[in-house]
């Protein structure tokens, strides 16, 4: 029986998207807020303090979008590296502008004990039309491989293949939202040609980390400092979060690298994504930017007092 895909209103049921509804879906976004004015001026304002690079830029058509990391200003190759991302979903705004405050507020302590990199928004384009796939409509969180369908991706993988062996800790700030079931979720199974399965959207934070090296007493670590900060998400009724076993509280497992994950973009030994829950009843945005700050922080803190 073909799938249904009448709750979406491009494509064809039981056929994936070609290049026509492609086109379709992308004519139907609009810009909605400013990369350069949100983002890039912030990342410029701390270049007093920290050092701002270009790692690439996005080409879509008549739209280039510039892609920038920031850098401990005393960046020293004996010590090793922390890799903080935000924005690989362009849509989730805490991610973005969780990795800004913690660079702002947070980041110098750590000099001289460990180098930052950070890339607050992976997904300029994403960003500014609050959609989590790329222009193409490809998810650049399912495509951290070589080579890349996705420009953002590929771009970050460029950035941090020479620290190749350096980086111990990597975490990515996403968020989980309401949007998810009603918009993207939808879109996806339409996409891809597949019926829709409703799911649950979890009303707390949690953690994502790898199934393959989990680092159970990190997740913790990480989840205990955020509990100060927001709630932790609970396990539905069948133990799970998002279709996934709940290992520890707030916290599941995925397969980074064979998922395509940003989370496994690299070799660290500690890999965590963040989940915050920015449509709670129990949340504002400052909640949601100061939830990512603290994870970033345990993660950081966990990972300089285990070596």
């Amino acid at each position: 029986m073909p799938a249904d895909t009448s709750f979406f209103p491009i494509g064809t049921p039981g056929q994936p998207w070609g290049a026509q509804e492609k086109a379709q879906w992308r004519a139907m976004q609009t810009v909605k807020r400013s990369y350069a004015d949100e983002v890039v001026r912030r990342i410029e304002q701390l270049g007093d303090r920290f050092e701002v690079s270009q790692y690439g830029q996005l080409d879509y058509g008549s739209e280039q979008f510039p892609l920038f990391c920031l850098r401990s200003r005393q960046w020293d190759d004996a010590l090793p590296v922390a890799l903080v991302t935000g924005g690989v979903h362009g849509y989730e705004t805490s991610g973005v502008h969780g990795a800004l405050q913690f660079v702002d507020k947070h980041a110098e302590a750590y000099a001289g004990r460990i180098n930052l990199l950070v890339a607050p928004c992976v997904s300029p384009w994403g960003y500014e039309r609050i959609q989590r796939w790329n222009a193409e409509a490809i998810d650049p969180n399912r495509s951290f491989r070589t080579p890349s369908p996705a420009q953002e991706s590929a771009a970050i993988l460029a950035l941090v293949a020479p620290l190749d062996g350096r980086v111990v800790m990597h975490i990515d700030l996403h968020e989980t939202t309401d949007s998810d079931e009603s918009e993207f979720r939808p879109a996806l199974a339409a996409r891809d040609g597949v019926a829709y399965e409703p799911d649950s959207i979890p009303d707390g934070f949690y953690l994502v980390g790898d199934s393959e090296n989990p680092q159970p007493a990190f997740q913790q670590a990480v989840i205990a400092a955020v509990a100060k900060v927001t709630h932790i998400a609970p396990a539905d009724a069948q133990g799970q979060i998002i279709g996934s076993p709940v290992v520890a509280p707030g916290v599941i497992n995925y397969t980074l690298k064979r998922s395509g994950l940003c989370a496994g973009a690299t070799n660290a030994i500690y890999t965590t994504t963040t989940e915050v829950y920015p449509d709670s009843p129990r949340a504002t945005p400052q909640q949601c930017n100061d939830a990512q700050v603290a994870a970033v922080c345990a993660a950081l803190d966990y990972a300089l007092a285990n070596p």
